[in-house]
């Protein structure tokens, strides 16, 4: 019979993680606590953003748990963790509710961070939530049906991943959009913003490089060791001259969820929970992935290895067998830049172009299949190929065409 009781807050790759290789053994009654029914599959988030299917990049927690659910093995509950009651091991949630653990293991995620710019959080849009999508696409289409001013000048704020996939991707969309829509053609400007000397400031001066003359190629303006300095509904002040925008998407900051903050953990300078060679912030407390102070942190598959050595380490723990440590592990980096492009980075060994974009495609299917059996996996890979719009008229377009016999 379980008797050890293992809460896991938040629905990220970790935590998921955490409870498919628990829920093997009898030994541990789990409780996974999220504030979202969905789990969010973040490298996919720019593609979905400009007209890919919404199911790519959101999965049901409770479709991933399913098995684990039925055989009550895991019991999943919709709730935001609030207060944490360290001497009586009890979780407070937002509903009220309290759950008691014998061990929790923490997940949470980031949160966006405007760094206190005025307007950012007013004006601008961000790709980082399914709403945040929505709303993002639906400005879109708004703004190109506006026959009096329709909008043609983009900014992107952030030379991260997200930042670089986005911009990559949108002309191509925008130029979709405005077909549907047999709009005329006209002159379309893409800005990329960001702070550092060089976009992706943790990779390789080389896949720097590669990416830039990418993006350039695909018509994409780049505003290197450029500062933001607010923003109102026009635009934005850059290093102190204006970029005349009604659009305006802020991929730049986030920091560490405010809970560790609120709850008294002990954070290093960055924000991020101080952990041990074991992950453990404290007795009987685990913290994982990007909430968690270690060296690859905030990578999938960084988050993915924490959750898989917190399962190993409360089974070997409950077996009476030392506990193993955690050996950071460089993650493979691949950036897709427009269509059949991408930029890699794994270990000493860097390459761009369609062999790239192939690496990332696989990446994906592994990815899923990190989180679910072969058959979901790649049920849910060829989502990636499918498009959606909430718009009519291009959902009309997507429409298969009829074969007319003559």
């Amino acid at each position: 019979m379980a008797t050890h009781k293992v809460l896991i807050v938040g629905g990220g790759f970790g935590g998921v993680k955490a409870a498919l290789e628990l829920s093997k053994h009898d030994d541990f009654s789990i409780t996974f606590l999220s504030n979202n029914l969905d789990f969010s599959y973040y490298p996919t988030f720019y593609h979905t953003a400009t007209g890919g299917m919404r199911e790519q990049s959101y999965i049901p927690i409770k479709q991933l748990l399913a098995e684990q659910i039925a055989a009550k093995k895991v019991r999943f509950v919709l709730g935001t963790a609030k207060k944490l009651d360290r001497a009586a091991k009890t979780l407070h949630a937002s509903d009220s509710r309290k759950y008691k653990y014998d061990t929790l293991i923490m997940g949470l995620g980031n949160v966006t961070n405007y760094f206190g710019i005025k307007g950012l959080a007013e004006y601008s849009y961000s790709i980082k939530s399914k709403d945040e999508i929505v709303r993002f696409k639906r400005h879109l289409h708004d703004q190109l049906l506006d026959d009096r001013k329709p909008e043609l000048n983009y900014v992107i704020v952030g030379g991260g991943p997200t930042g670089i996939e986005l911009a990559g991707a949108l002309p191509e969309y925008i130029r979709t959009i405005r077909k549907n829509h047999n709009l005329r053609r006209r002159k379309l400007h893409i800005d990329l913003v960001e702070t550092s000397p060089h976009l992706l400031p943790r990779c390789s001066k080389a896949t720097s490089r590669a990416v830039e003359r990418r993006l350039r190629q695909l018509g994409v303006r780049l505003y290197l060791k450029s500062a933001v300095q607010g923003q109102d509904a026009n635009g934005l002040i850059i290093n102190g001259k204006p970029i005349q925008s009604h659009t305006v998407v802020w991929t730049a900051g986030v920091s560490n969820n405010p809970f560790f903050k609120d709850n008294g953990f002990t954070l290093d300078p960055r924000g991020k929970v101080v952990v041990d060679e074991h992950l453990r912030a404290e007795p009987h407390i685990y913290v994982l992935g990007d909430n968690a102070s270690t060296q690859y942190s905030g990578m999938a598959q960084t988050a993915l290895l924490n959750g898989e050595l917190v399962a190993t380490n409360l089974m070997r723990e409950h077996e009476g067998k030392p506990l193993k440590a955690d050996k950071p592990k460089l993650p493979v980096t691949v950036i897709p830049v427009g269509a059949n492009w991408a930029a890699v980075e794994w270990g000493k060994v860097h390459f761009a172009g369609k062999s790239g974009w192939a690496l990332r495609s696989a990446a994906d299917w592994i990815g899923y299949l990190d989180i679910t059996s072969l058959i979901p996996a790649t049920e849910q890979w060829f989502t990636e190929f499918g498009r959606y719009e909430e718009c009519p008229t291009c959902s009309v377009a997507l429409m298969p065409k009829p074969a007319y016999q003559t």
